[in-house]
């Protein structure tokens, strides 16, 4: 039994990991979301009054808030899901990335640096920070290569390098205080509770609502797909069994390109719910101008993670999108409701150049 601190976990990977630590294990869990548009309690409501789950609003950048939460809760390990993490959005408006990406991480680990210190015995030997960030950071690959753990850092948006700052601070108090940090990079994530502003939830969301499917530039770009619930499982063996101040690459080894994806998810939708139209939601697929620094190919290389902790991802890429589409379908409320609270349309982003 552990005591976890979790950041942003009202978000889409943060709320699925705490849903399978309550169902899945005995820790104690205290989530600490700042609730920006992104952060939905209603992705939470059915451990709310759980006993071993807590909650408390607030920045992780105000360091008062965070010594009040570590000292009263005394966790014995972070893990540090909380990012502004949309690609279009950091075009937009970079500066809530910087703010709450370097500045937010800085905090947690001055912060947690100082409560560790003070620990004795086991408690300090088994505390663990893992600092969970992206693929993005490394730039954008040609068509076989596939991503290291010594690929040199090229991140290609506000959001990359905000994120690449980020690991380059957790590397750096690894170093130089000695704090117990781990880093994982992992590539695209899909499944319940995706926030409608990404690829495949923005699809599905848009198909049936009859509007365009845009796709950027030709649809060639090409991500590296993995369910959450099976990053999730990635982050928690690597926050038990991973070597200190080490970084894991996460990924599904399932290799997809953008329009590839969008037609998959049309055919699966002509087959669970017609449109309305009496046509096939692949007429509904627009092309639309490229977003400015879009990165062509991600791929990780997953042998460190496979071959150290025996971790490898369960869910095919197929399988997982047709759960995924048939979750939206039958928790239309959910979506619906943030469009009625006009948290987010389906609206274009990340078009200023």
């Amino acid at each position: 039994m552990s005591r976890i601190i979790i950041t942003g976990g009202a978000g889409f990977i943060g709320s699925n990991f705490i849903l399978k630590q309550i169902s899945e294990t005995d820790n104690h869990i205290l989530n600490l979301d700042k609730l920006t548009y992104a952060g939905n309690l209603n992705n939470l409501k059915s451990v709310a009054d759980h006993e071993r789950y807590g909650f408390v609003e607030g920045d992780i950048a105000d360091s008062q808030l965070i010594d009040t939460i570590i000292e009263e809760f005394k966790p014995d390990g972070i893990i540090h899901f909380a990012a502004e993490t949309h690609v279009d959005r950091s075009i937009d408006g970079p500066m809530p990335f910087i703010t709450t990406n370097l500045l937010g991480t800085a905090v947690l680990l001055d912060r947690m640096t100082q409560y560790w210190q003070g620990l004795k015995g086991e408690k300090k030997d088994n505390f663990r920070f893992l600092h969970v960030s992206t693929d993005e950071v490394f730039g954008s690959l040609g068509s076989d290569e596939k991503f290291q753990i010594d690929t040199p850092y090229d991140p290609s948006s506000p959001y990359s390098a905000s994120k690449a700052g980020a690991d380059h601070l957790v590397r750096a108090w690894g170093r130089t205080f000695d704090t117990p940090v781990l880093i994982t990079n992992c590539t695209n994530n899909y499944g319940a509770y995706q926030f409608p502003e990404k690829l495949i939830p923005l699809m599905i969301i848009n198909a049936i609502s009859g509007k365009s499917l845009p796709v950027y530039g030709s649809g060639e770009n090409v991500r590296d797909w993995l369910h959450v619930e099976d990053h999730c499982d990635a982050i928690y063996t690597v926050f038990r069994k991973g070597r200190i101040k080490d970084t894991y690459l996460i990924g599904g080894e399932e290799e997809v390109t953008n329009i590839r994806v969008v037609e998959t998810i049309c055919n699966i939708l002509d087959e669970l719910r017609p449109s309305l139209s009496g046509g096939s939601y692949l007429d509904q697929i627009s092309f639309v101008e490229d977003r400015p620094g879009h990165d062509h190919r991600y791929a990780m290389d997953i042998s460190k993670i496979r071959g150290e902790l025996e971790w490898t991802p369960r869910k095919d890429f197929n399988s997982g999108l047709r759960q995924t589409i048939e979750w939206y379908l039958e928790h239309e409320l959910w979506w619906r409701d943030l469009h009625d609270k006009k948290i987010y349309e389906q609206e274009r982003l990340g078009k200023k150049v």
